[in-house]
């Protein structure tokens, strides 16, 4: 069963649905407890697991160990994303961002608020690609990388402006956040990130069809819908519909800020 491209494909849409929902129901919690920090220590086991399961499946191709690759990978960027979000591995710049300054200014203060979570991923993929070099599974690599280029064009796409931005899921200690991003009409960058994501699309399905091994049509079945979720996500950038009641349901009353936020920020699962 789990080398059927299609069960493949939806296990990988439950995994970013209910991931992306724990996540955000861990996160609103501690912010309203104040336990950011423990929270994220508490959590570490998580990334631990990820690393063994990567070291683990790197020297088998199958179904199986596609799987458990694409786990381990979304473990490692599931913990580092929850550690952001909790405000705990975030960046040197906590201060909203003024009005009517230079755009390389505005870019700088923004690079400044996210410096070190951007290393950590970095310094994530890099490992990433050691440990999976020469490896017949390099699933968890490729994995990663998805997320990682795909977060990089969104919150790229948010500094320069996209017409539809929500700061629902945002916890209070990245409340300064928002004044970094733009609301406005697309960029030069959106079309080019919308026709890279559905190139990589097409790709990863051109993959599926022309693998003989049935842990290689698992891997790129996953590779194909995480990609597509992504693309779905630059999508709901522009497109005025509801996506935050898919995680809504799921967590506790938001504190009540009642200091109006001048832009907001987007909060999808990649």
């Amino acid at each position: 069963m789990l080398g059927n491209p299609w069960i493949a494909a939806l296990a990988a849409l439950f995994l970013w649905w209910f991931s992306t929902g724990v996540i955000l129901m861990l996160v609103r919690h501690s912010d309203h407890r104040g336990t950011q920090l423990k929270a994220t220590l508490l959590s570490l086991p998580i990334l631990i697991l990820g690393g063994v399961g990567i070291w683990w499946s790197a020297d088998t191709i199958s179904p199986e160990m596609a799987f458990v690759a694409f786990l381990s990978a979304v473990a490692i960027w599931g913990w580092i994303e929850l550690a952001f979000l909790s405000g705990v591995i975030t960046g040197p710049n906590t201060s909203k961002c003024p009005a009517d300054i230079p755009e390389w200014e505005r870019f700088i203060r923004a690079w400044g608020t996210i410096a070190y979570h951007e290393i950590a991923l970095v310094a994530a993929l890099i490992a990433l690609g050691f440990a999976t070099y020469g490896a017949e599974n390099s699933f968890g690599f490729w994995t990663f990388g998805v997320l990682f280029f795909a977060r990089i064009s969104a919150k790229l796409n948010l500094f320069l402006g996209v017409p539809k931005i929500n700061t629902e899921f945002l916890p209070s200690r990245l409340a300064h956040l928002p004044s970094h991003f733009r609301k406005a009409s697309i960029s030069w960058l959106f079309p080019v990130s919308i026709t890279a994501l559905s190139f990589a699309v097409a790709c990863w399905m051109e993959r599926i069809y022309a693998s003989t091994l049935s842990g290689d049509k698992t891997g790129f079945a996953l590779l194909a819908a995480l990609t597509a979720l992504a693309l779905f996500e630059h999508w709901m950038m522009v497109l005025p519909l509801p996506d935050e009641k898919l995680w809504r349901w799921m967590l506790p009353a938001q504190k009540t800020d009642k200091t109006p936020s001048r832009l907001n920020e987007e909060a999808h699962g990649l």
